[in-house]
């Protein structure tokens, strides 16, 4: 993080309270809904209700991560999971593209482990991939929406992606945070990029990783 912005107060005390002052009461408000997917979810995809997963947070610490289930466990005859399209029914499909599915992030952000606002939190077995400027995303704690995901998401390249995340570290602000949760708010109700091609993020961070191995192998990295 620059100098600018970890020294900043907002960045030392004010996020924090700004996180607990909308997760606090939102969690009230909403929690007729999580009731309602929570069941859904329940008697449509099975047990259990939350899908839970190791992603990466503040400084690249492990921690849950918390969303509303949206794929089912069906296999194959010979007990082999069908693939991630085959088991994606139609309530998941919904969940994902209103973003209900990541309701229960909220409890992380709660917890202190996430943020409202801030780099998404990806796999942990992506650590080892990221250049070193793009491991500065790792500086604050991982969002429920970030820039990036207002400024393109799935129509982002995997360089850009990364240059917006640290772009926000370096000028994470009040006003700017504000600014990602408005656009944010915008693009549920427009249903734009919505859903996330893991698959695709998985393919670039390959690609890139055999680049930058190759140059830290060459003594140029």
């Amino acid at each position: 993080m620059s100098a600018k912005a970890s020294n900043s107060w907002y960045a030392r005390y004010g996020k924090r309270l700004f996180d607990l002052v909308l997760t606090i009461p939102g969690l009230i408000l909403i929690s007729p809904i999580l009731a309602v997917v929570a069941l859904l979810v329940r008697i449509k995809l099975g047990s259990p209700v939350l899908f839970r997963q190791q992603r990466p947070g503040l400084n690249g610490e492990p921690f849950t991560i918390y969303k509303f289930r949206t794929m089912t466990d069906e296999r194959d005859a010979e007990g082999n999971l069908l693939p991630n399209e085959q088991r994606l029914p139609r309530l998941g499909r919904i969940l994902r593209t209103t973003s209900l599915d990541e309701l229960p992030e909220l409890f992380n952000v709660l917890k202190g482990e996430m943020s409202i606002v801030g780099p998404r939190p990806l796999l942990m077995d992506y650590l080892p991939l990221y250049t070193l400027e793009q491991a500065r995303r790792h500086e604050v704690r991982g969002g429920i929406t970030g820039l990036a995901q207002v400024e393109g998401r799935n129509a982002l390249e995997f360089d850009d992606r990364f240059r917006l995340d640290v772009y926000y570290v370096d000028r994470m602000s009040l006003q700017l945070d504000i600014n990602i949760i408005i656009k944010t708010l915008a693009k549920i109700v427009k249903q734009e990029n919505i859903v996330v091609d893991e698959r695709a993020l998985r393919r670039q961070f390959e690609s890139t990783n055999q680049i930058y191995t190759s140059r830290k192998g060459n003594g140029n990295g």
